[in-house]
């Protein structure tokens, strides 16, 4: 079948950075019991994170058609091979930024390079959907094993958990091997004759109303759901009186739940339509917060730790399943405005999302974590409610200037 082979190597590649570079909120736990910070000097990892997504995706995102995708994927994965190297030996908080440093970095190069390729990989706005849902939903069961696997290194020696970039190079070093040999089948056309004119229209994009709505949405979603990922284990931990061990593992809920809205994001895209989707799903997530945060502002942890899950109490449940629900709006944002453009503008429309993406992330994470140390978890998650509410609004924006035709070019 043709492009199997690249089709194979994107899930495997995005699959080993959804263990990575979700990572963070494992590692913020860690750092905060065995680095001894605080959760405001922690939270930074975010930054470390998602700042180089962005600043990589802004400088590279157009010139990437000239360079070639496969190159990229190549490179990004030789250079986070090395940065989990340096995390065993370094060991320290310093070394969890250079580390960090590395995944935004390579997660720029792997994820611009995907989400052109999926443009040029379908033919049709419902094979693109569909596509990006798949590779999305499968990125979550990623971030699923990472909250299982980082624990089975945990013991006694607080050094231990170290020990899981180990079997991570070595993941890394088979995908890079895999990608080696895969063959890629597509022709591309940049859009400019130089890199300073790829850039000029890159940043063209910018000033498309429609193009402008969208990527202010994809900010606010990756604000609410980095807030929620990177701080459930701390949370768990915090709120809920969890082990070390069990917060993690709990917070691997979010991360199925979200794999397993995204799967079922593109079947129910068929039936309804997705901006209705999208708002049913917003306001079900806002109602989950204002249900629970109220029930948690006691005093939960009289019971002692916890480190059974027999001993959950039923909320530790409920609060991670609002991934369920958050699931399906950010993939299908990307397909919507993807989709709509030419393939020769998937590359910088794709840096233009993932730049916004990470300033989200960012910006979400250090807000929830700051929070979090002068309120505590249940009242910082509060915060989460405001870009809920403005998503909405944007995402009407999006629908009613998609019906006038508000293009490029239009």
């Amino acid at each position: 079948m043709k492009n199997i082979g690249i089709k194979i190597s994107i899930y495997l590649n995005y699959f080993v950075f959804a263990i990575l570079l979700n990572s963070v909120g494992i590692v913020i736990e860690k750092s905060i019991d065995v680095y001894q910070v605080t959760e405001s000097q922690a939270s930074v990892l975010e930054a470390f994170k998602d700042l180089p997504i962005a600043i990589v995706s802004f400088i590279i995102a157009s010139f990437l058609p000239r360079f070639g995708y496969k190159k990229a994927m190549l490179a990004a994965l030789a250079i986070v091979f090395f940065g989990c190297l340096q995390m065993v030996y370094g060991n320290s908080f310093f070394y969890t930024k250079v580390l960090f440093l590395s995944i935004g970095v390579s997660f720029a190069l792997i994820k611009l390079s995907v989400y052109s390729l999926i443009g040029i990989l379908t033919e049709t706005k419902k094979e693109h959907a569909s596509l990006m849902s798949s590779i999305e939903g499968f990125f979550m069961v990623g971030i699923a094993l990472a909250y299982f696997l980082f624990p089975a290194f945990y013991s006694e020696d607080e050094n231990s958990w170290l020990n899981v970039y180990y079997l991570l190079c070595g993941l890394i070093f088979l995908s890079f091997l895999f990608l080696l040999f895969s063959k890629v089948e597509y022709k591309v056309e940049a859009i400019g004759t130089s890199l300073k004119d790829d850039l000029k229209e890159s940043l063209k994009l910018m000033i498309v109303p429609l193009v402008l709505v969208f990527i202010i949405s994809a900010f606010l979603f990756v604000m609410i759901e980095q807030g929620i990922m990177t701080w459930l284990p701390t949370f768990n931990k915090k709120i809920f009186n969890f082990n070390s061990v069990l917060s993690v593992q709990m917070a691997s809920i979010l991360a199925l739940s979200l794999a397993f809205g995204r799967f079922i994001a593109g079947f129910l895209t068929k039936f309804m339509n997705w901006v209705v989707l999208v708002i049913i799903c917003v306001v079900i997530s806002g109602g989950i917060l204002v249900y629970i945060l109220p029930q948690l502002q006691g005093d939960i942890q009289s019971v002692g730790e916890i480190s059974s899950l027999s001993d959950v109490p039923w909320l530790g449940f409920i609060l991670p399943l609002i991934g369920l629900f958050i699931a399906p709006i950010y993939p299908l944002l990307n397909s919507t405005v993807l989709s709509s453009l030419p393939k020769s503008l998937h590359s910088p429309m794709s840096g233009l999302i993932i730049i916004f993406s990470a300033l989200g992330g960012t910006i979400g994470s250090r807000i929830v974590g700051e929070l979090f140390e002068s309120v505590g978890g249940a009242s910082a998650f509060y915060f989460l409610l405001i870009p809920m509410v403005l998503l909405i609004i944007f995402v009407l924006l999006i629908d009613r200037m998609s019906k006038k035709k508000v293009l490029v070019g239009s």
